[in-house]
This record gives structure tokens, C-alpha cells and sequence, in this order.
């Protein structure tokens, strides 16, 4: 491809741009080898090229894509963009029912797996809705799976090529570029479709707001989120948009990620709090250990403000952000970046502030009734603005609820469900906490947040989560808690609670534990712990 070949519409052309300039550069490090731009491309080609043929009627098409961290799984990624295709990324260590479900409610009509996925084919395509094209990573298709499933169609990817002349598709702004699924309330996936024009301006936002910090192609970006979790589109797209080389741990990597830090030699790091949390222990972010780091982003749940300090004098060059968004609203909406001097002046409860707005994005802090708060008032952050997505999928009632236009206005904002403090103009956004978080014990109402940070001082931890419990009609009975903290004095700890917090908020139990339960995501897992009490009242 020659640097005056046009460039079509879509999220692979950040990709593709960089193809042209830096042919020979490392778009990708994965399982022990390592891909130039030139070879992904011509492999995502090749990928997208069998879509292509096998484009099902009618359009618009969807292809999963069942694997972590394998070239098929990058491939199958950017090659179902150059075919027009929208993704829709599985995980092969999620519950094969949970999977098949996914695949049902997207209306698949292609999978593409790597060697994990397909292990789990027999099982997972018993009780498909529809028959659907599935690429396999390897030179031949097992007779066995074509026999028993003569529905579906099988093609060996390893080795294709694109036809000659064969070029990536130009999509609609209104396209699908991306489908997640996040858990539902109901038990159910619930799924949000991403437009290429959603994404496609938050890679621009990114762009800008890092080109600033001196990002280039010279860069080498993490890749510690699953491709099921919405911020992984800033290790990918971003990272491509750029022409730097994206880095992935292997299993083993995962063991000690601050050492693959070192070793690969990464300058941006993205990763949630939790992750951060356990890669911390035992001195893990010592003072100036990370000196190549040039950014690092914490994103996906609230941050506390020790960590931040903390690993803001392990990397001491880098930029810290913490990043807010969600998924509904295309991974960020608002930034804030950290400064050791004014930083923990803003912190309240020891969390990290939301930040302000990143370009063309709006946020409003409004009340019960969806009437603006007056300065200094709490209330549910809406975003509204290009990233904003149009709904959930296939689920009109849910997406009327979530996304609205308030009175006199046609702009559309999603209702965050978070609680926050509307600030002065043009200063950060306070985090106070998830309205669901929010529970209320004999009239009182109590932010968990607050609960948690008084736990972490007086327990001197950098993990801890309260929750309602026992569960009641009217919110909840009590508060339960959980630290991960060796040797904890539970009587002292409870002796320092009762100095700073009221009687209603000081946690009736209090669990120490190993280590926090973590979703796929790298997130505390807390119906987990509630799980856990349900499971310790049943046999008490």
C-alpha cells in the first residue's frame, strides 16, 4: 500500500494511516512474536477477505471474536473492521452458555477464534440460533467439527492471503464498529452498540490530548485490559493511531506485570485501580521504578489517592491520568490529571476526582427531578456529546430510561447513575460514589465511599469495600466489610473507626481476606462478596 492510497472511513484507518508511514515498524508484540505493521496488515487483509466473500444477507454483518491476547484475536479485531463488519468481542474464559448467549443476542454471522476458542467449539455451537462462518487459526479444518455441524461453514486461516487488489471497506459514520456486553441487571448481557463515529472521536480526543504529552510512534503501550472491556480500544486504537507497538503479557507475564513493564520497555500503561492495588504490594511501585513510563492512565473504577501518589513517584516522568467514561459513552468522558502538589487538596474521602470534560463532551449535574444542582450541590453526572452511543441493543425500554433529553432540550445525555458535586466552572468534577452504592440504614443515608476510605486509614491498606448487609427492603440493616491485610487487629481496627466515623457507619462485620475478588476486567468483584455473605449466613 503506497502513501497515496486514499484511506477509508472507519476505526481501521488510524490502523492503516500508520501502515502507510511506518511499514516496518512493530504494530504488535503477542505470544513471543512480533508483527510490522506490514505483516498485521496483510494478515487482517487476508481476514477481512474471507468476511468479505462470506457476507451474509441481509447486511449489516457481525463477527465474534473468541480469544485473548493470539494474533488471531488482533487480526480477527482489525480484519472484521476492513470488512465492514461490526465486532463483537468474546471471551474464551467466560461460561460457554454465558457465550452462546452473547453470540445469539449480536445475531453473529461469523466467528473467528484463536487456539483457546477453539477448544470450546463442540459446546459452544450446540444450540446456536443461526449457522454462522467460523475461522479457525490453524492450516485445517478437523473433519469432525465439519461432519457433526454441516450448518455451519469452517475456514482454515493460517497460511490465506487476500485476493490481489482486495482493499479494506469505507463505512458509514453511523456504522457498528463495536458490540459489548456488560452484565445486565437482570442476569442477562446487555449489550452497547459503538458507532464508528463514537469511537472514532474519542481516538481524536486521545490523540490530541496525548500528542501534547509527546507521545509518537517511538511508544510502546500496554495491553492489560481483555478486548471484552471498552478501555481496551485506547491500547488499541490509540496506540495504533499513533504507529507505536502494542504489548501483550502472556499468562505467565501476569504473574509479575511491573516486571514486564520493565522488560518490554513500555512508556503507557493503562490499567484499573484494583490492578494497580495488587501490582503495589510489597513495595512493587517503589520510588522511581519505572523511569521509562512517559503516561499512565487509570480508568474503569474510582481511584484512591494514595495509589495515585504512589505510583506517580514509581514512574516520576509520566503523565498520571485518571480517566472516567462508560462504555456507554465510549471508554473516556472526563480527565484529571494528577499533580503531586494540588492533587490531594482536591481529593474528598481520599478518591480521586472525576475531572473535567474532555473536548466536545457536556456534563451536567442535575437532581431526582433532572433539574441542574446549583454549585456545590450532589447529584447524578450526565454525559452528553459526539461519544455518546445510541442505546442498548435491541432493548428500546432499557435505552429510553438510560439515555433521555431533558425538558427544552433535543441533546441526548446518558444518565451516569454516579453521584457527584457540581463543581465551580472549569474545576474537577469530586467522585462521591455509585448511586447504588448509596445505601440507607434507618433513614441515614451513608456513601460506602466514605466507609472505604476511613477503612484503608485505619486499617493502613490500600484494599477495602464496604456493603449493605444484611439486605433489607428499605436499603440495608448494617455494613459489611472486607480488607486484604495481614495480621489485622479486628479490635483495634474497630476501636479507630468508631473515633471518625458515626455509630450507623461503622461496619457491623468486618472480613479480612487473602486478596479481592476481580472480574474479568481487573474490577473488585463485589457481587462476589455479597455472594460470600449470602453463602456465610446459609450455614451459620
Amino acid at each position: 500500500m503506497s502513501n497515496d492510497t486514499p484511506l477509508p472511513y472507519g476505526l481501521h484507518a488510524g490502523f492503516l494511516r500508520s501502515a502507510q508511514r511506518h511499514p516496518e515498524r512493530p504494530a504488535l508484540e503477542v505470544a513471543g512474536l512480533s508483527f510490522s505493521y506490514a505483516e498485521l496488515r496483510q494478515r487482517a487483509l487476508a481476514q477481512a477477505d474471507v468476511l468479505a466473500q462470506h457476507r451474509p444477507a441481509p447486511s449489516p454483518a457481525r463477527v465474534g471474536i473468541l480469544g485473548s491476547r493470539s494474533p488471531a484475536a488482533y487480526t480477527g479485531l482489525l480484519g472484521g473492521l476492513m470488512a465492514g463488519w461490526g465486532v463483537v468481542p468474546l471471551n474464551p474464559g467466560f461460561p460457554v452458555e454465558r457465550t452462546r448467549q452473547m453470540m445469539n443476542l449480536a445475531g453473529l454471522g461469523a466467528l473467528v477464534v484463536d487456539a483457546a476458542g477453539e477448544l470450546l467449539l463442540p459446546d459452544l455451537l450446540q444450540g446456536l440460533q443461526h449457522p454462522v462462518l467460523v475461522c479457525l487459526p490453524g492450516n485445517t479444518v478437523d473433519a469432525g467439527l465439519a461432519s457433526r455441524w454441516p450448518e455451519h461453514r469452517f475456514v482454515a486461516m493460517a497460511g490465506t492471503q487476500a485476493a490481489a487488489g482486495f482493499q479494506p471497506i469505507s463505512v458509514s459514520p453511523d456504522s457498528l464498529a463495536y458490540l459489548f456486553f456488560t452484565s445486565g441487571s437482570t442476569g442477562a448481557p446487555k449489550g452497547v452498540g459503538v458507532l464508528h463515529r463514537n469511537v472514532l472521536r474519542f481516538v481524536e480526543m486521545s490523540v490530541e490530548r496525548y500528542r501534547a504529552c509527546g507521545l509518537t510512534e517511538q511508544d510502546r503501550f500496554s495491553q492489560f485490559y481483555d478486548i471484552t472491556f471498552d478501555s481496551s480500544m485506547f491500547d488499541l486504537y490509540v496506540s495504533w493511531a499513533f504507529g507505536a507497538c502494542l504489548c501483550c503479557p502472556t499468562a505467565s507475564d501476569w504473574v509479575n506485570p511491573n516486571k514486564f513493564i520493565e522488560a518490554k520497555g513500555l512508556t503507557v500503561i493503562d490499567i484499573v485501580p484494583s490492578t494497580g492495588h495488587a501490582m503495589n504490594r510489597s513495595n512493587g511501585w517503589r520510588p522511581g521504578r519505572f523511569k521509562a513510563l512517559r503516561l499512565c492512565r487509570f480508568g474503569g473504577e474510582a481511584l484512591s489517592a494514595d495509589l495515585a501518589a504512589a505510583l506517580a513517584t514509581a514512574a516520576p516522568a509520566a503523565q498520571l491520568d485518571n480517566v472516567y467514561g462508560p462504555t456507554e459513552c465510549t471508554v473516556d468522558a472526563a480527565y484529571y490529571q494528577w499533580s503531586p502538589e494540588r492533587s490531594p487538596t482536591e481529593c474528598g474521602h481520599g478518591v480521586v476526582p472525576i475531572g473535567v470534560a474532555g473536548p466536545q463532551v457536556g456534563l451536567k449535574v442535575v437532581d431526582s427531578a433532572l433539574q441542574e444542582v446549583p454549585v456545590g450541590a450532589e447529584g447524578e453526572l450526565l454525559i452528553s456529546g459526539p461519544q455518546v452511543t445510541p442505546g442498548y441493543w435491541n432493548s428500546p425500554k432499557r435505552t429510553a430510561a438510560a439515555f433521555i433529553t431533558l425538558p427544552g432540550s433535543s441533546t441526548v445525555h446518558y444518565r451516569t447513575g454516579d453521584l457527584v458535586r457540581r463543581p465551580p466552572p472549569g474545576q474537577a468534577i469530586p467522585y462521591l460514589g455509585r448511586l447504588d452504592f448509596q445505601i440507607k440504614i434507618s433513614g441515614v443515608r451513608i456513601e460506602l465511599g466514605e466507609v472505604e476510605q476511613a477503612l484503608r486509614q485505619a486499617a493502613h491498606t490500600d484494599l477495602a469495600v464496604a456493603v449493605g448487609w444484611p439486605i433489607t427492603s428499605s436499603g440495608a440493616s448494617g455494613i459489611a466489610a472486607f480488607v486484604v491485610k495481614a495480621d489485622l487487629d479486628l479490635a483495634a481496627l474497630r476501636r479507630r473507626l468508631k473515633e471518625t466515623l458515626p455509630a450507623v457507619m461503622v461496619p457491623k462485620d468486618i472480613h479480612v481476606i487473602a486478596e479481592m475478588p476481580l472480574n474479568v476486567n481487573g474490577k473488585v468483584d463485589r457481587k462476589a462478596l455479597i455472594a460470600s455473605l449470602h453463602e456465610r449466613a446459609a450455614k451459620a
